[in-house]
């Protein structure tokens, strides 16, 4: 999952995602994966050099429904209850979560003074 304080994901939550996936498809040049959210499918986007996935492209439904639509980046911590305490009583948000994300752990997304927006993700202990 990488190191605590780097960006271990970005992605993209829209209420179109196919429209947005075929964008970027097009536009960047890569090659698309569906991830099964059950009802439903959000995207994995993968380089056209090498097939490692690069970025997600996912609906603004379910758990995601209240993330905003921006590209976010997700940045690894130690103890994402304490970063979300640290997080308000420095003057930001708790915008979504914490949530659960099995086998990659938790994550939240705050925002910061400054009103930007990003998701803060705690690998799962035994992997920590």
């Amino acid at each position: 999952m990488g190191v605590i304080g780097t960006i271990n994901w970005t992605d993209l939550t829209v209420a179109n995602a196919e429209g947005v996936r075929d964008f970027y498809r097009d536009v960047v040049g890569w090659k698309v994966e569906e991830v099964s959210m059950g009802e439903y499918a959000d995207f994995s986007m993968r380089s056209p050099i090498n097939g490692a996935t690069v970025a997600g492209i996912c609906h603004a439904r379910g758990v995601n429904a209240d993330v905003p639509p921006q590209w976010l980046v997700y940045i690894n911590v130690a103890d994402l209850d304490e970063s979300m305490e640290r997080c308000k009583a420095l003057g930001g948000k708790v915008r979504v979560g914490p949530n659960d994300m099995g086998a990659f752990g938790r994550m939240c997304i705050i925002e910061d003074p400054a009103g930007a927006c990003a998701g803060l993700i705690q690998q799962p202990r035994d992997e920590a």
